[in-house]
């Protein structure tokens, strides 16, 4: 059975209980997540041949610093990183390192800043040079797949809703959705409930209510939908080798719909890309 909470009285942990935010905390989660939504325009021009995922790294912290954020992943569970660089078969939690990118990859970005006490979640793919059809159709179908279950998150519906649109709209293109990893209540607390599932049925799962707040970030993959975890402990890989995607954005419920925090200021949403 699914609780709610007003987020001004729940204590400071996942407790399971669903959180419903007011319009000031929509306000904060926004600048927190406008700033994520700045960094990953500024790196659109930056991912390049020869250049290191730890050089990205690097970036995340000196931008967040220098606008009076923090990295959510530095020292998170024993994370030692800024952000999470995911390439080509990497489904997340990619570990940035001296590596340089090649031409043809294509590389998620994943970013939250904690800005006065907020955390502002998203993530993008980024093409590295020139890359072939299939990766450029696997980063469209993505994208689209995030802002199908966009569409479907309003008051009423219920997250089961959200995973069946990106779910079915996935298959429909013969690619698979990670089970693995799900999206999940953000705001002052960096995981929360609910999950959010990127597969499901309609009508079922959590309703969702106005002032929630959480992420939507499918993982689809060209080949099977299995992962495993490396011997780092953070790294997810396709266990058949196959290409992976992903796209995040943190939304709040609002009476009518939904708000999209992380939108980018620049239109920058698909770096590289023409989505129709």
């Amino acid at each position: 059975m699914v609780t709610y909470i007003d987020a001004t009285t729940a204590p400071m942990k996942n407790t399971g209980q669903v959180r419903l935010y007011g319009p000031e905390d929509f306000e904060g989660m926004r600048k927190a997540s406008q700033l994520t939504a700045r960094c990953l325009d500024e790196l659109a021009a930056m991912v390049k041949p020869g250049l290191t995922t730890q050089a990205i790294d690097d970036f995340v912290f000196e931008f967040g610093e220098a606008h009076g954020a923090l990295p959510a992943t530095l020292n998170y569970r024993g994370y030692t990183k800024n952000t999470c660089t995911s390439i080509n078969h990497v489904v997340c939690h990619g570990i940035p390192n001296d590596k340089p990118l090649k031409d043809g990859d294509i590389v998620n970005i994943d970013v939250t800043y904690i800005l006065d006490g907020w955390h502002g979640d998203s993530s993008r793919m980024y093409p590295v040079g020139t890359v072939n059809r299939k990766s450029e159709r696997l980063m469209e179908v993505t994208y689209n797949s995030l802002m199908l279950g966009i569409e479907a998150a309003k008051p009423g519906k219920t997250t089961g809703d959200i995973g069946h649109a990106i779910q079915t709209y996935v298959e429909s293109h013969r690619y698979s959705v990670v089970r693995d990893f799900c999206g999940h209540g953000v705001g002052k607390l960096f995981h929360d409930a609910p999950n959010i599932l990127h597969y499901g049925r309609p009508g079922e799962g959590v309703e969702l209510k106005p002032g929630m707040i959480f992420t939507i970030e499918p993982m689809v993959n060209t080949g099977r939908p299995q992962v495993k975890v490396l011997n780092d402990g953070w790294t997810a890989v396709t266990r058949d080798r196959s290409l992976s995607a992903q796209y995040e954005h943190s939304i709040g419920i609002t009476a009518d719909g939904c708000d999209i925090f992380t939108q980018s200021p620049a239109g920058l949403h698909t770096p590289g890309l023409t989505i129709d």
